[in-house]
Formats: C-alpha cells, sequence, structure tokens
C-alpha cells in the first residue's frame, strides 16, 4: 500500500472516530439539562452507531486507525520526533487501554449478555459503585480529545483558510469537552441522589439486566485477552524494529551536510531521520510527512544516485517550484553517500512552509502595476523638504488604500512610484480585474487628494499607471532584516515601460492586451498599438486609456 494511500485511509477512519467523539461529548453535555435528556440523546446516539453500517464504521474505522498506527509506528526509522507529534503518538497508544474497561462494559456486555448500558446504569457505576473509574473515564475521554485536536490542527495548518478560522476551532475545541465533562458531572450528581431512594436501584437492575457474577468474569477476561493482545502487538512492532535495525547495520550510509557534520545510517533511513538520529536540527514543519516543503535540501552530491521522486514529492516540489537538485528530506531515501544542505533554517513557520526558498522564488501567473506622480519633482523643488514628505505621505495612504482594497500587494515605494502585485493566491484572471480596480480607485483617490490640498499644489495630481499580466518569480528577496516580497522577470519590465509609455500617449493608464484578455473584458473602444521594449525581442500589443474613468 502506497503511503499516499495509507495517509488517506487512515484520514477517513479519523474522520469517522472524530465524529464518534464529537457526537459523544455532545450526548454528555445534555447532562446540563437532566438525566433524561441525556437517554433521549442516547437513542439518537445509538440509531446512528449501533445499526450494521454504523457499527461497520465505527469499528472498522477503530481497527484501521490502531493497525495504521502500529504499521507507521514500525515504518519509523528514528523513534526522534518533535514534541507535538511525539505528544500525539503517546496519547494514541494508551488510549486502547484507556477505553478498553468502558467498551467492555457497555458495548460487548450489551452484545454479549444483553446488559442495557442507558447512562443511569453507567453513571451508577461511575459515581457511586467505583467513583475511581469514573475519574479515569474522565481521564480516557480527555486524552481522547486531545489527541484528536492535535491531529487537525497539524492537518489542517497549512490550508490557505486556516488562520481564519483557528481561533473559532479552538473555541470549539475547548467549549465542547468542557461542557461535555460539566453534563457528565450534573447527570451523576442526579444519579448520586437518585441511588439514595428506596428500591431504585432495584428497579433498575430489573429494566437493564446488567451481567451475573459469571457473566462479569467473562467480561473481564474478554477486557484481559484485549489487552494481552494489544500489548503482544505493542511489542512485537518495537521487537521487530530493534530486529530490523540489527539487521540494516550491515549495509550503512553516510549522509553529509553543510558546515562538516555528518550521520552515518542504516540504507532505507530518509534524510530527515539521518537529521534526527544525528541530533543535526532539520526544519519539518509537517513532522515529515511530505505535506509541507520546509525539509527540502540541495543535493550537492550524489543526486544521480538518489531514488526517483515519488509522485506526492514531486507534487510538493513543483508546487514551489523546486530546482532539479532539490529534495524533500523526509521523502529521499539514500541508497549511497550523499551530500545535502537545508534550504530552511530549523526555525521555519508553518506559513513559510510552502513559499518557495527566498533566493530561489516561485513561479507565478499574475499582473503586475506600476504607477508614477506625474510632475512631481518640479513641483517639490519649490517646496520645503518636510511638505513635500507630507504629501508623498498623503498620496501613498492613497494609493496603498487603493492597491491593497483591490486585492492587491503594494510591493516597492521609490521616490514618487509604485509597484504593485495582484493575483498571487487568485491567479491571473483576477488578478487583471483587481489591477483595473485598483487603477480606477487610485485616480478617483488622487482627485480627491488633489481636491482637499488645492490650495497648497499649483496644478492638481496627476498619476501615470501601466499594467501587464504573465509569468513572473514571486519571493522574498533582499539581505539581513530587509527582505520583502517582490516579483522579477519579463513580465515586470513589461509593466514598467508600460507605466512610462503614459507620458508618450499623456494618457493615465496603459495596458498589456494580455490584461483584457486575462481579466475578461472588451478593450476595443481603446487606442491600440505595438509597443517596442528594450532588450525584448517583438513588440508587445497595447491598449491607451487616456481616462481611467472611461473603463467600464
Amino acid at each position: 500500500m502506497s503511503p499516499v494511500l495509507i495517509r488517506r485511509v487512515r484520514l477517513a477512519a479519523a474522520f469517522v472516530l472524530l465524529t464518534y467523539l464529537i457526537l459523544h461529548f455532545s450526548n454528555h453535555a445534555l447532562g446540563l439539562i437532566s438525566l433524561d435528556a441525556m437517554e433521549t440523546g442516547r437513542r439518537w446516539f445509538l440509531a446512528i452507531w449501533r445499526n450494521p453500517l454504523g457499527t461497520l464504521a465505527l469499528y472498522g474505522a477503530i481497527t484501521v486507525h490502531g493497525v495504521l498506527a502500529l504499521w507507521l509506528l514500525y515504518q519509523r526509522r528514528s523513534l526522534r520526533m518533535p514534541s507535538w507529534e511525539a505528544a500525539q503518538y503517546g496519547l494514541g497508544l494508551v488510549l486502547p487501554a484507556l477505553l478498553a474497561t468502558h467498551v467492555v462494559a457497555t458495548r460487548i456486555a450489551w452484545w454479549q449478555v444483553g446488559t442495557d448500558d442507558r447512562y443511569a446504569r453507567v453513571l451508577l457505576g461511575y459515581w457511586v459503585v467505583a467513583p475511581e473509574r469514573g475519574i479515569w473515564q474522565s481521564i480516557t475521554l480527555t486524552v481522547a480529545w486531545i489527541h484528536a485536536c492535535i491531529g487537525v490542527h497539524y492537518w489542517l495548518r497549512f490550508r490557505r483558510w486556516y488562520p481564519r478560522v483557528v481561533v473559532g476551532l479552538f473555541a470549539f475545541a475547548l467549549l465542547l469537552p468542557t461542557l461535555g465533562l460539566v453534563g457528565y458531572v450534573a447527570g451523576g450528581r442526579e444519579v448520586v441522589a437518585l441511588a439514595r431512594t428506596p428500591g431504585w436501584r432495584e428497579g433498575l437492575a430489573r429494566v437493564t439486566h446488567p451481567p451475573t457474577p459469571v457473566e462479569s468474569a467473562a467480561l473481564v477476561q474478554t477486557r484481559m485477552r484485549f489487552l494481552d493482545a494489544y500489548l503482544a502487538a505493542l511489542v512485537g512492532v518495537l521487537g521487530a524494529r530493534g530486529i530490523r535495525r540489527l539487521w540494516q547495520r550491515r549495509r550503512s550510509i553516510r549522509v553529509s551536510y553543510t558546515g562538516g557534520r555528518a550521520a552515518t545510517v542504516p540504507v532505507g533511513f530518509t534524510i530527515l531521520e539521518a537529521s534526527r538520529v544525528a541530533g543535526i536540527p532539520h526544519a519539518s514543519v509537517c513532522g515529515g510527512r511530505g505535506r509541507c516543503s520546509t525539509c527540502r535540501v540541495r543535493v550537492v552530491h550524489g543526486l544521480s544516485d538518489l531514488p526517483a521522486a515519488r509522485e506526492a514529492e514531486q507534487r510538493v516540489l513543483a508546487r514551489v517550484g523546486a530546482a532539479p537538485d532539490v529534495r524533500l528530506a523526509c521523502q529521499t531515501r539514500p541508497v549511497r553517500d550523499v551530500a545535502v544542505m537545508p534550504l530552511l533554517a530549523p526555525s521555519t513557520a508553518p506559513g513559510d512552509s510552502l513559499a518557495a526558498d527566498v533566493r530561489q522564488g516561485r513561479e507565478r501567473e499574475l499582473a503586475v502595476l506600476f504607477a508614477d506622480l506625474r510632475g512631481f519633482t518640479r513641483m517639490a523643488e519649490h517646496k520645503l523638504p518636510y511638505d513635500v514628505v507630507f504629501v508623498l505621505n498623503r498620496y501613498f495612504e492613497t494609493v496603498g488604500t487603493a492597491i491593497t482594497q483591490a486585492g492587491g500587494v503594494t510591493n516597492q515605494f521609490t521616490g514618487d512610484g509604485v509597484m504593485a502585485l495582484f493575483g498571487i493566491d487568485v491567479g491571473p484572471a483576477a488578478g487583471c480585474r483587481q489591477a483595473l480596480t485598483a487603477a480606477r480607485a487610485m485616480v478617483e483617490g488622487l482627485a480627491a487628494l488633489s481636491a482637499e490640498l488645492a490650495g497648497d499644489l499649483p496644478a492638481p495630481l496627476r498619476i501615470g499607471i501601466g499594467i501587464h499580466a504573465g509569468a513572473a518569480v514571486v519571493g522574498r528577496m533582499g539581505w539581513g532584516q530587509s527582505f520583502y516580497l517582490t516579483a522579477v522577470g519579463d513580465t515586470v519590465h513589461v509593466a514598467a515601460r508600460l507605466e512610462q509609455a503614459t507620458k508618450d500617449y499623456s494618457a493615465e493608464l496603459v495596458v498589456s492586451e494580455d490584461v483584457g484578455r486575462y481579466a475578461g473584458i472588451d478593450l476595443s473602444a481603446f487606442r491600440r498599438d505595438d509597443l517596442e521594449v528594450r532588450n525584448r525581442a517583438g513588440r508587445v500589443p497595447i491598449r491607451v486609456i487616456a481616462r481611467v474613468t472611461e473603463l467600464r
């Protein structure tokens, strides 16, 4: 089974278990209303999970999730891992032992001897007969929820929309188990009060059919057999890992890193696992699951000897525009000695995981806008420096607001000019529409600013704007503390030339025909020309828009 398929099957099983846990906590929370409300909710809960399809889904998910967890534990070449991953593994491995008593006393007892595991009977056992079991049950629910929340967080954190909903999800993650446990306490206190009523326990026993001493002993044996089997499976996995390690020591490879450090590991280890075994810091935001690119390395020596990248690795590398000599350390298993250079610092944040190397960038189809304030240099000659700074800051505020509200990114403010990028994440079609919207807003904002400062300006402020769309390399570039998002390439060069052409045509806006094509708008009403661009073969078809307000 391929790693991708294993991950998808395990994820599907996890969804089933998470749904079960959410409904279970919700049912517990009804205890805040009454014990009867808990029982009513339980009937709906059982209607979902105790029919043949629900039973198959639930216990199939438990089996698949557990077996694959043990399989992945065996597959790991090193048990060194980030603390969050160690916590998730640890909590997941203790859960079966914690759940065994509860499952046997409820589901198995109902299945084997016909015991009705209604809330009143279960809470009586947890709050009156054996309170210590009630404490353990609360711990079990908490462990299961934390295990699930860690998994959900590290599954979703690479989604672009996740930062917008993470606060809400965190509130839900705190509120649901709190309500569930408080409801559990409220229901337990109600049962404690009922247990003092003469004849209540006897009446409950008549309708719930508790197991006889012989049946109870058989259920205990069932629980012990499960625990023995689980312990044997866990010991078997660890033993198999030990045997494999002894066998693999016969064949080792050396992974060398820039800076003189090296790791000697058995064949079969990934480069990331080699780093962990040797204690060499290595970025890996997703924990080595091939879901981010933070662990990527440049192969300095031995590239031709590496196994070909699988589909999942190829997809990630293509997404970040990686060079041919770049591989994901978590997916690459060298068979011969190799020398590598990690490309990201170990402290890389999740938000940077899909960004390209700051020196490498990533290619994107986008729209680039250049704008320049006309005649401002001559006007500034007759003004005090502080007055010039004031006007420039108001100008930059006006055009910057227009750009960001349209969905663009202000890239550079140089002198009285500005460069902006549109469509980095949404593509060139939306980017071109955003750029045209921003151009109109910039002109309208500048007219309003000119009216506001009319008493301090010799003439209204005028602007020239050029827009072009196409491929460009986008990345964070710079040095030291001065890194900023920018774009380079022919598209940027052409856009800058179009802005300069507004002077030649005495126009507010010059756009390439590519902009109209991407945006899906008809520019045939405007003057067409073919513009020559220095150091570029061929002319660029353009449209000249004398007044941006004419653009509909």
